[in-house]
């Protein structure tokens, strides 16, 4: 692609291979190079349509005072409202928020679902907050908001260390605002107050369908597969469920203090009760005890690693012994190590569709909220299903049509999808 703007870009992109901002960047520019995408749709569709930065004080049970540092970032808005979780963490910083907000928009454009992306944060330690503190915090946010916010504009949802609690506070806040209840504001809230059946297990729901086809690929059935899964949470502890529950040898899990491993199977409900009680996986009996890292590095036939960015890098790739690696995590990889694992052979079910079931049942659930009619869990999962397996479907095509690995696959279909819908809109000026 010719494009004298392209150098100007890249002021973005350093030598840090764990910045997810450059990480996201440089795989957007390989893909937009070998769409050949117009050097002005480049320009505009490369950075951010918005980037909020507030302050929020919040009287803590002490009486005293203390400031936190929030984020909002609202990528694109070509195909529809944004869309994005909000997380709470000691180390959320912008750029990562710039990164998740722009992995959004090509998250939603890879299965084809109307909405831009958007990302939230709050520099705060939620675990040493009470539930008054951190319902303070979160409705003062979402009063810093309030007119960024709503169901045509962003469309919040739940991310790390926030749930459908946090959900419910903003649905609140916004709508005593709008004077009315206003339960399409947020998606991921209680089905008591209009969130969607089947909602909470949809990203590890999302991730079985992924795995499902791409073990075809390797004629093999679930019983004859092995499975690592790196996390505990609502991605990996649900997925590894999911996976059991279909006869997939799930011989792996893990939490953040480290893993379990048999290489005969683990009794994964069991697992996850054990961790559920003792909030550790310490002392559970008869398996091996591996880090986190030890864990990645197990030979499997699929491994997914669910917990958090960044798992996968130049250091560790080359010792990765899967045949599928399934990332229900967003940016578990690092374009460095993209390399590696293609050059081995492993075929990569990328981020931006293997773990889009939340957004996709999230999208579900705002189109109940705006019509007021919701489906049963049966049915949610059905229509997740056949969005997961056609977007599985056009993601090989574009691949094996562009003879691009699949991660570049993915970002070449979403950018092309988005850059569409903006050269039809037009810039407006």
């Amino acid at each position: 692609m010719a494009n004298p703007m392209a150098d100007e870009m890249r002021r973005f992109k350093g030598s840090d291979e764990k910045n997810p901002f450059e990480a996201m960047s440089e795989r957007f520019d390989r893909a937009a190079l070998l769409l050949g995408l117009d050097e002005d749709l480049y320009a505009v569709m490369r950075v951010p349509s918005r980037e909020i930065k507030v302050y929020i004080p919040v009287t803590l049970d002490t009486g005293h005072i203390q400031v936190f540092e929030g984020f909002r970032v609202q990528h694109n808005f070509a195909r529809g409202p944004a869309k994005g979780g909000i997380r709470y963490a000691p180390d959320v910083t912008l750029d990562e928020v710039k990164a998740l907000s722009a992995w959004m928009t090509w998250k939603c454009a890879v299965v084809n679902v109307p909405f831009g992306g958007a990302k939230g944060g709050i520099i705060c330690d939620p675990a040493q907050m009470s539930l008054g503190e951190l319902e303070r915090l979160t409705r003062r946010y979402t009063s810093e908001l309030i007119d960024f916010i709503g169901p045509d504009k962003d469309v919040p949802a739940p991310d790390m260390n926030t749930n459908e609690q946090t959900m419910a506070w903003i649905m609140d806040t916004y709508s005593m605002h709008a004077r009315h209840t206003v339960n399409a504001v947020v998606t991921g809230k209680p089905v008591a107050l209009g969130g969607s059946l089947g909602r909470r297990e949809a990203t590890g729901r999302g991730v079985l369908f992924c795995v499902n086809e791409a073990i075809k690929r390797f004629n093999l059935k679930p019983e004859e597969t092995t499975v690592v899964v790196q996390g505990s949470g609502n991605v990996g502890g649900i997925g590894a469920l999911l996976m059991h529950e279909q006869g997939y040898k799930v011989i792996a899990v893990s939490d953040v203090g480290g893993g379990v491993y048999n290489p005969k199977g683990l009794d994964v409900p069991d697992v996850l009760n054990y961790l559920k009680v003792n909030k550790s996986l310490d002392g559970y009996p008869n398996v091996d005890f591996v880090d986190n890292k030890a864990l990645l590095e197990l030979e499997c036939d699929v491994l997914a690693p669910c917990a958090t960015e960044n798992q996968i890098t130049s250091e560790n790739a080359d010792r990765i012994r899967c045949k599928i690696l399934a990332e229900g995590a967003n940016g578990p990889t690092t374009p460095k190590a993209d390399k590696i694992l293609h050059e081995k052979g492993i075929f990569v079910i990328p981020d931006i569709l293997a773990n889009a079931g939340g957004v996709t049942v999230s999208y579900f659930e705002w189109v109940q909220d705006r019509m007021g009619y919701f489906w049963s869990e049966d049915e949610v999962n059905a229509r997740l299903e056949a969005k997961m397996v056609a977007s599985f479907d056009e993601l090989c095509f574009a691949a094996e049509k562009h003879d691009v690995d699949t991660r570049t696959a993915a970002y070449m279909m979403a950018i092309d999808r988005v850059a569409y819908d903006t050269r039809m809109r037009g810039i407006y000026a």
